[in-house]
């Protein structure tokens, strides 16, 4: 449409039609899949489960772990339907003892009084069940039944007010609320700390109230093949976690830098800077777990890094200061990096040839001495003495 205005010129239009169909077409590979996602849902589709009815087996977890417009209906209609099963069976009983006839000169005492319908007997259900009365309608002691069947209702109600009160009550206080306010680094590095390369993330707590005895767990998950030919899709490997006092558990009062050291023990130690694009099949998950201060529920927090998500010599900006006697973090720069430097190989190279790390060092402290040799020498004096201003001092 635009070369038939005038606004591109016809030789310049490139069409499907001028392509060459023997001329092989070449499409990027798509990122990989997570297995767990940036903000800790898994990424698994569950598909062909035959025994449905295990899950019957459980009612209160189907229930808890249903969504909330499904759990709010299930909520309403067991209400309805248990008012209106009663209402039947009030109203028949009504039917059976003669209540429903014209009143006339019959005297005889009815099983329930005012109950002339089923909405009568309706309303007379919502009462007991509920626990209102409003003075218009009650069980007299002319047929046991009718007494039976009020001890009854009442049992039920207070078995379906336990379980969907029970219900309600655990959504809204579901552990994975209080992982909200776990926050993690959106990407993780690698860098050196104290002469060996480490994978680093950082982590923190939005919230006053701690996380007791908070523990954290990484594992990385690859695709591998086994010596036997074995495919394994997910092959999960722990990894050991530092965070500076030694040992997984860590005091999360202040944001944390938690590091992995790359040794020979680590499914990192062939890793390379070349590595981390997003066609590598990698992904490190992070699992944060421990007890909410506040009302002592385990909760988890997790969050997975891709191979394009880790930065190379990369480290983490101090964001925890001193201010009026006290510490502040500044969650502006939470995720904040700057380079510093690393050697270009993987950690196994640079065991093998330790003087990789000694030419790196030596390069960092000339750097800033040469720069200011420099900048001294282009330095020039802004006042000068010339030899016949001191002749006439």
């Amino acid at each position: 449409m635009l070369s038939r205005k005038g606004i591109i010129p016809e030789e310049y239009v490139l069409t499907r039609l001028a392509e060459d169909p023997a001329e092989p077409r070449y499409r990027a590979r798509e990122r990989r899949a997570r297995f767990v996602s940036k903000k800790g849902n898994c990424n698994v589709a569950h598909k062909n489960i035959r025994e449905q009815g295990r899950f019957l087996q459980d009612v209160f977890t189907t229930l808890v772990d249903l969504k909330w417009p499904h759990t709010l209906l299930i909520f309403t209609m067991s209400f309805l339907c248990s008012w209106l099963l009663f209402a039947m069976v009030w109203w028949l009983i009504a039917f059976a003892h003669g209540d429903l006839a014209p009143s006339g000169e019959d005297t005889t005492v009815p099983c329930v009084t005012s109950i002339q319908s089923f909405s009568s007997a309706f309303l007379f259900s919502i009462e007991v069940q509920v626990t209102i009365g409003f003075g218009g309608r009650m069980v007299t002691e002319e047929c046991p039944l009718a007494i039976l069947i009020l001890i009854l209702q009442n049992i039920v109600g207070l078995m379906i007010n336990a379980i969907m009160l029970g219900c309600i009550f655990m959504k809204t206080a579901q552990a994975h609320r209080r992982a909200e306010t776990l926050i993690f680094s959106k990407h993780a590095v690698i860098a050196l700390r104290h002469g060996r390369l480490c994978f680093m993330l950082r982590v923190g707590d939005l919230r006053k109230s701690m996380i007791i005895s908070a523990t954290i767990h990484m594992q990385v998950v690859r695709k591998t093949t086994s010596p036997e030919g074995e495919v394994v899709p997910l092959h999960q490997v722990d990894i050991p976690m530092e965070n500076g006092v030694g040992g997984n558990s860590i005091f999360l009062v202040a944001p944390l830098i938690i590091y992995h050291v790359i040794d020979a023990n680590s499914p990192l130690y062939d890793l390379a800077p070349s590595d981390l694009h997003h066609h590598q099949d990698l992904e490190i998950i992070v699992i944060l777990e421990g007890v909410v201060e506040t009302t002592g529920i385990t909760t988890q927090a997790r969050t997975s890094y891709l191979a394009d998500e880790i930065l190379w010599g990369q480290r983490f900006v101090p964001i925890v200061a001193e201010e009026d006697g006290r510490y502040s973090v500044d969650y502006s720069k939470f995720g904040n990096t700057v380079k510093v430097p690393t050697p270009l190989c993987t950690a196994r190279q640079l065991d093998e040839d330790r003087s990789l790390l000694d030419a790196l060092t030596l390069a960092s402290t000339r750097g800033p001495l040469r720069k200011r040799s420099v900048a001294v020498a282009k330095a020039k004096p802004r006042f000068s003495i010339s030899p016949e201003d001191a002749s006439l001092g």
